[in-house]
């Protein structure tokens, strides 16, 4: 399956502008091949914490990604600000950070909430965390997807690594921590042994840089495609066997003791 991450200068707060800036390059992707493309976290708006104002932007989002991927005949996906589900309560009753993958036919392949808010930006504070970390096959390949800061949290690629063959990890990671973002998605791929996509944004967001250091990463933690600093778009090819392939050569995951770690 080709990929494509497509990675934006990001108008704050504006969709309408976001959707038009994101369409061009998406028929660009589309064009050289693509099969899936991957938009940035809350591609939308921006990392705002705006989180009423921007959740309710979340529908006519939603409606643009599935229109997007029926009239390219693809797999879209990006991140969002959506409304607390009905039934949550309390704490749990703020909007939630999203991911959602759509099919050729509009209909919803894959819906993600980030497990981990970032505390450090307050996202904690306007922002509730998910409880769920769904895998979906796209075309043959196992699909999940974090968001931004859970890149840090390696439990989360611990516990879906056996049925995963891609991870997305959409972002608005800032250039002052660029050197962590690609450690940690080279680290992410090695220690799972499977495909990586990262798609950050670029621009400035509140005064602060972004350079973007978007990649697809083999099984082996290597750079298949890359972009940074400017708008671009990030190709690459994903095969489920090579994943398999690696995982028989190399049987770290097997040699894996999880009865053992929680008494240690």
């Amino acid at each position: 399956m080709i990929v494509a991450g497509l990675q934006l200068d990001l108008a704050w707060e504006e969709p309408e502008e976001n959707f038009r800036r994101a369409q061009a390059q998406a028929e660009r992707a589309v064009a050289a091949g693509a099969q899936l493309l991957v938009l940035p976290e809350m591609f939308n708006t921006g990392f705002s914490m705006e989180a009423a104002r921007c959740a309710a932007a979340a529908e006519r989002t939603r409606a643009w990604l599935a229109a997007l991927a029926r009239s390219l005949a693809c797999h879209v996906g990006g991140g969002f600000a959506e409304p607390a589900p009905p039934d949550a309560i309390g704490s749990g009753a703020r909007p939630r950070n999203a991911f959602a993958l759509f099919g050729p036919d509009g209909v919803e392949r894959l819906h993600y909430q980030k497990l981990h808010p970032f505390s450090l930006a307050g996202e904690a504070r306007h922002y509730a965390g998910g409880e769920a970390l769904p895998t979906a096959t796209i075309d043959g390949v196992r699909v999940t997807a974090v968001i931004c800061y859970d890149l840090r949290f390696p439990e989360l690629f611990r516990a879906a690594a056996a049925r995963t063959d891609l991870f997305l990890v959409p972002a608005n990671w800032p250039a002052k921590r660029s050197h962590a973002w690609q450690t940690l998605l080279a680290a992410r791929a090695i220690e799972s042994q499977c495909f990586v996509l990262g798609v950050n944004r670029v621009g400035e967001a509140g005064g602060e840089p972004h350079r973007g250091d978007s990649a697809l990463l083999d099984p082996f933690g290597v750079a298949r495609a890359s972009a940074s600093e400017r708008p671009a778009i990030v190709v690459g090819e994903v095969d489920a066997a090579e994943v398999a392939r690696v995982r028989e050569r190399f049987p770290f995951l097997a040699d894996r003791r999880p009865e053992l770690y929680p008494r240690l």
